[in-house]
């Protein structure tokens, strides 16, 4: 098994100001800008939000808007239909249940369309500081290979990741594994030659 601490330490060497990517300026930016980037990228969300943002400015504008409206700013990036259908609902349920204000808890957060665990948890910890680690494609094939999980299942691989790093490194370690994944260890041609990682990899 890898050391926790030799990842910790290699990670922040190479990324020690790994971010989140994604452009926004307020909590409901934040919001709708990780519900878009699910299955896509956050440089093809940034290209859309500024548009997005710009007619529907507030959770109580996006819950007024039309479907046919808001599809065709959206529409280059993946799964458009659904996120657009998505996000309008997510506007309108939390003018009528929450009164306009997003929820700062998991199990609120979960309860609103389009919302699953993975965007809820990127949601607290980048726009609330709170201790979570959320699980992408990055995360995921990225602790399969460090061998920290096994599984396939992004719920289990965040047990995984929450039982083998103290939780004071998760919100770092989410942007950090990401980056890795994103250009480092590619699904294709990782950078193995360079990578610190090697005799501990289980690709």
């Amino acid at each position: 098994m890898i050391n926790k601490d030799y990842v910790i330490q290699v990670l922040n060497e190479l990324y020690p100001n790994a971010f989140c990517e994604l452009i926004y300026h307020n909590h409901y930016e934040l919001l709708v800008a990780i519900m878009l980037s699910a299955q896509t990228t956050d440089k093809a969300v940034n290209k859309v939000t500024p548009i997005l943002f710009s007619n529907y400015p507030t959770i109580e504008s996006l819950s007024n808007a039309n479907f046919a409206d808001v599809l065709p700013i959206i529409k280059k990036i993946g799964l458009a239909n659904s996120k657009t259908k998505n996000i309008i609902q997510m506007a309108q349920m939390l003018e009528e249940k929450y009164q306009g204000k997003i929820p700062c808890t998991k199990e609120e957060l979960i309860k609103l369309p389009g919302v699953g665990t993975k965007t809820a948890n990127v949601y607290l910890a980048v726009g609330l500081g709170v201790n979570a680690f959320a699980v992408d494609t990055h995360v995921l094939r990225v602790a399969n290979r460090l061998g920290i999980s096994k599984s396939d299942n992004p719920l289990q691989v965040e047990k995984d990741l929450m039982s083998f790093f103290a939780d004071e490194n998760w919100i770092r370690l989410h942007h950090q594994f990401i980056f890795f994944g994103r250009y480092h260890c590619k699904a294709k041609n990782p950078v193995c030659d360079a990578c610190k990682f090697n005799e501990y990899c289980h690709r």
